[in-house]
């Protein structure tokens, strides 16, 4: 994040000096022209939906949304989608942190492959990830029979919901500090060890407190899709109420039986959700930010 930092700073100063040059200075009116654009765009897309669900959801009263949200389906929707979040976010963190500490302070055969595979559930459909894990953990997959000889239940239980909410999650947390651990390199770490550091202590004290808001932000990715992950999750949850549906099926499930109100009503507590992430990485920008220009003036001569 620090990186992004001191790279948002070097794009607003290169664009003063665009605005400054006659020559690459556009006229005002192609600058309102985009501007307005770029505004309806965000208002016709992403503003008025968000306006629409709150809307919808507050229609018939604040008893009929607090009774939607208080229903025994939903409450266990609810549960279920942070008990999901919990487990594969933390899963994606100890992952995320050891796949970039490996690619970026190591060389070794098969670097580039392990790349490219962090980078596979950015390519891949969440609906056919989904279905790969029912190919190997269903009753007719790879290992089906000997999970149902043991009473073992991943499909259509909460194991697989986990197992493919971690797989569409995963590459989150290490695509945010591979090119930060990249740009600072090896230099620090090598001095600790020298000075006598142990591996913990060197993590600790000098890896650690250089990565930490990129990891904070990546942390914050990860939760977000965690907690709206849809296409994977729908496919082998089995949909069964009160049991397997998180709060994006429990919506489909309302909407489908046209219960709108009650849709809308949960659907407005993941837009929640998903504002308070909005500002909670906001605040993981600024402070990066900041610290970026504190360390820059600390090394200025």
């Amino acid at each position: 994040m620090a990186l992004g930092a001191t790279t948002l700073g070097d794009t607003r100063s290169g664009a003063a000096r665009f605005e400054a040059n006659t020559a690459t200075r556009d006229p005002p009116w192609v600058k309102a022209a985009i501007l307005a654009g770029a505004l309806g765009f965000f208002v016709l897309f992403l503003l008025l939906p968000l306006i629409a669900v709150f809307v919808e959801s507050l229609r018939r009263g604040w008893q009929v949304y607090l009774a939607a949200l208080v229903e025994p389906d939903a409450l266990s929707a609810i549960w279920l989608t942070l008990l999901i979040a919990g487990i594969a976010v933390p899963l994606n963190l100890v992952f995320g942190v050891a796949a970039a500490w490996a690619i970026t302070k190591f060389d070794f055969p098969g670097k580039q492959l392990l790349i490219t595979f962090i980078d596979l559930p950015f390519s891949v459909s969440p609906v056919i990830a989904g279905l790969v894990f029912v190919l190997v953990f269903g009753a007719q997959g790879w290992f089906g029979p000997w999970l149902i000889a043991n009473d073992i239940k991943i499909i259509f239980a909460v194991p697989g919901m986990v197992l493919a909410t971690i797989f569409v999650t995963f590459p989150f947390v290490a695509r945010e500090l591979i090119p930060l651990m990249q740009t600072q390199g090896r230099d620090e770490e090598e001095a600790a060890l020298v000075l006598g550091a142990s591996g913990w202590q060197m993590f600790k004290k000098v890896t650690l407190p250089n990565i930490k808001w990129a990891l904070l932000y990546g942390v914050i990715l990860c939760n977000a899709r965690a907690m709206g992950e849809f296409g994977a999750v729908s496919v082998v949850s089995g949909h069964i109420r009160g049991q397997t549906n998180t709060m994006p099926l429990h919506v489909e499930i309302l909407y489908n039986e046209y219960q709108f109100t009650a849709a809308f009503a949960v659907a407005s507590l993941l837009a929640l959700l998903a504002l308070v992430t909005l500002v909670v990485k906001t605040y993981v920008e600024w402070r990066s930010a900041q610290v970026a220009t504190v360390a820059t003036e600390g090394e200025a001569p």
